[in-house]
């Protein structure tokens, strides 16, 4: 049985400079409440690797704008003005990977495949000190896999196992997230019994999940807001 974490608990699993995995695509699928407790906390130092960096004073922005992120590794930045101000003045160290690139790092993070070779990204900045390799007369460059201290990801419904499910464009990151990680903390909207999952709806099995915090947030009209 996967252990249910209350308020902010899941802090104690997260030290100053770990570099954390979250889920998330925009807005859909962003574990909010574990942000939230991110965002009212001492920790400092953090590298965030996610696809963007939420919107102005939403998501992950909150965690920009307290200050606590040394460096962001994405694809997506500009939904969030704030960051690209910080990121010009030095404030935060941004890498930019490909979207698709994102998601294959991690899931070899995941897999335990060190890297792989992508056409993706040849011939441009992104490519600067990456290993290039000529393959049946196409050029390639090594991408090295990502892992990370620490995955927060975001499910809608968990069983008392851990088993997951995901509510729709939800399962975006989240999964192969939740498998390239020490620790893998999920924040779900709901708890079932063990047994009433199917088995055809499980996405990330209970194995890859050690702790569960419930979701503070409902959404309403589109929008994501607070319950409590």
């Amino acid at each position: 049985m996967v252990k249910l974490l209350r308020d902010n608990e899941f802090l104690d699993f997260i030290m100053d400079g770990d570099k954390l995995l979250v889920g998330g695509f925009g807005m859909s699928g962003t574990p909010l409440t574990l942000i939230d407790g991110l965002a009212s906390s001492s920790k400092k130092e953090l590298t965030i690797v996610s696809n963007n960096l939420g919107e102005v004073g939403k998501g992950l922005g909150k965690l920009l704008n307290k200050n606590i992120l040394k460096k962001a590794i994405g694809s997506y930045f500009t939904t969030n003005r704030d960051a690209v101000k910080a990121w010009s003045e030095g404030k935060l160290e941004i890498e930019l990977i490909p979207q698709g690139t994102l998601a294959e790092a991690v899931r070899c993070g995941g897999a335990g495949i060190g890297g792989f070779y992508t056409k993706t990204a040849v011939g441009t900045k992104l490519a600067e000190g990456k290993e290039e390799k000529v393959i049946d007369g196409e050029r390639y460059i090594l991408e090295k896999a990502i892992k990370g201290d620490v995955s927060l990801i975001k499910a809608y419904k968990a069983d008392r196992l851990g088993n997951l499910v995901y509510d729709h464009t939800g399962r975006n990151f989240n999964p192969v997230m939740a498998t390239a990680s020490k620790i893998v903390i999920a924040e779900v909207d709901e708890i079932v019994e063990t047994g009433t999952l199917l088995p055809t709806e499980i996405v990330t099995p209970h194995v890859y999940v050690d702790y569960i915090v419930m979701s503070k947030y409902v959404k309403k009209g589109g929008v994501f807001v607070e319950t409590v």
